[in-house]
C-alpha cells in the first residue's frame, strides 16, 4: 500500500514561498505520495470559546482533521510572522485542536521554514518543534532554509549544495520514518 503525506506551506499568501518550498520538498520523496493543501481552502472564523459554544466546530476544521487522519506523515513549511505562526495557520490549528488535542495524530513530521532573510524562520520552527514533540511520539525532523530567493530557483531547486544535501538527508529520514 502506498503511503501518502499531507504537505502545506503554513501561510495564506497567494505567493507563499513556504508553499513553494513544501511542494518542492514533497516532490523529492521517492516512495511516498503527497497531497499539497492550500490553507485558503480552510479559512474559518477566528477561534474563540464563545464562537465554539454558539456554532460548534466548523466543517472545514473536520475536513482538515480528516485529511491529517488519512495521511501517513505531515510536512509543513512555516511562514514566520513576527517570530511566530501565521494567523491563518494558527487559526486552523486552534480549531483542529478542539476536535483532538493531538492534531497531528502521532505521525512522523518534517517541519521546515524558509524566509527571504538569513534567519530562515528559525524562531517559528523552534516553537513548532517544541510544541509538537509534547504531543507526538514519532520523530520530528526540522530544516531551516535561509535566503529563499538567493538559495532557490524553480528550475534548479536548492542552489546551495550543503543545504541541498542537508534537506535530502532529512527527506530520506522522514520517508524512512513513514515507511516503518
Amino acid at each position: 500500500m502506498t503511503k501518502k503525506i499531507i504537505a502545506f506551506g503554513a501561510s495564506n499568501s497567494s505567493i507563499s514561498i513556504n508553499r513553494i518550498f513544501a511542494e518542492y520538498a514533497s516532490k523529492q520523496l521517492k516512495q511516498v505520495n503527497f497531497e499539497l493543501l492550500d490553507l485558503n481552502d480552510f479559512e474559518m472564523p477566528i477561534y474563540s470559546y464563545d464562537r465554539e459554544n454558539i456554532s460548534g466546530i466548523p466543517d472545514l476544521a473536520h475536513q482538515f482533521k480528516a485529511l491529517i487522519e488519512g495521511s501517513s506523515g505531515i510536512l509543513i513549511s512555516f511562514a514566520e510572522h513576527n517570530g511566530a505562526y501565521s494567523t491563518a495557520f494558527k487559526n486552523i490549528y486552534d480549531w483542529a485542536s478542539r476536535i483532538e488535542s493531538k492534531v497531528w495524530g502521532n505521525r512522523p513530521m518534517l517541519l521546515m521554514a524558509t524566509s527571504p532573510g538569513g534567519y530562515g524562520g528559525k524562531s517559528v520552527l523552534a516553537m513548532a518543534k517544541e510544541r509538537y514533540e509534547r504531543a507526538n511520539e514519532k520523530e520530528i525532523c526540522t530544516f531551516s532554509f535561509p535566503l529563499f530567493h538567493e538559495n532557490f530557483s524553480t528550475d534548479e531547486g536548492i542552489k546551495d549544495e550543503n543545504l541541498r544535501i542537508e534537506l535530502f538527508d532529512l527527506l530520506s529520514q522522514f520517508e524512512s520514518n513513514i515507511l516503518k
